[in-house]
């Protein structure tokens, strides 16, 4: 089972991972626009869409892979302190009551969305495909934006399958099963690092107070 989990878990980062160039995309693009725009005195046409159309797109696509990381945002004051087991419950439950049903009405509604938008016609009946934007005169193609709709809400859909296994995995074990290591916050490490050391050394201090009862 944990190999299954764990080939969801390499796919949704394979898919993370490879989108994540968006993210050069849009910075070069930010910085030719302002470059051209405050020093040439000549803005582009389509910088604007170029920012939401990556930004969309890195959103949508890095989704399963920051789930398979349990990297959402979560409001964590309460859940925190709650056991595994009951923490698996509650997303259990919250996974089927709205997670899965937002992701099938996403990926059903985006395959009629996206291929509306492939169809359409901006040039007339004999002109190219394809959906253009309306933001700017440079007529940037927004069907692709669209198709990634459907695409992200199934990836989003396969990981959330994997969590649910997880959560019945905790239910059975009292524990969250493990997951691939992957890059950390430099935060989140330094807390684990101190709670580690402060693992051993109640260990070491443990081992002494047993020799000298000794």
């Amino acid at each position: 089972m944990n190999q299954f989990l764990f080939f969801i878990d390499r796919l949704s980062a394979w898919v993370g991972k490879a989108f994540a160039w968006c993210i050069l995309i849009l910075a070069f693009a930010t910085t030719y626009e302002v470059f051209v725009r405050y020093v040439l005195r000549a803005p582009t046409s389509w910088a604007f869409d170029i920012s939401y159309i990556m930004y969309g797109t890195l959103f949508m696509m890095a989704g399963g892979y920051a789930l398979s990381r349990n990297a959402h945002v979560r409001g964590d004051f309460v859940y925190r302190l709650w056991p595994p087991r009951v923490q698996a419950a509650v997303e259990f439950v919250l996974y089927f009551v709205f997670f899965f049903p937002g992701m099938i009405a996403l990926i059903y509604a985006g395959i009629d969305y996206a291929a509306e938008s492939w169809s359409f016609r901006p040039y007339g009946p004999e002109g190219p495909f394809g959906e253009i934007s309306i933001n700017s005169p440079a007529g940037v193609p927004v069907f692709p934006l669209k198709t990634i709709l459907p695409i992200a809400a199934f990836i989003l859909l396969l990981q959330g399958i994997a969590e649910t296994i997880r959560c019945v995995q905790c239910l059975k074990t009292g524990k969250w099963p493990t997951r691939l290591h992957d890059v950390e916050e430099l935060e989140k490490e330094l807390v684990e690092k101190k709670r580690r050391e402060e693992a051993e050394m109640a260990a070491r201090e443990g081992g002494e107070g047993k020799e000298d009862a000794i």
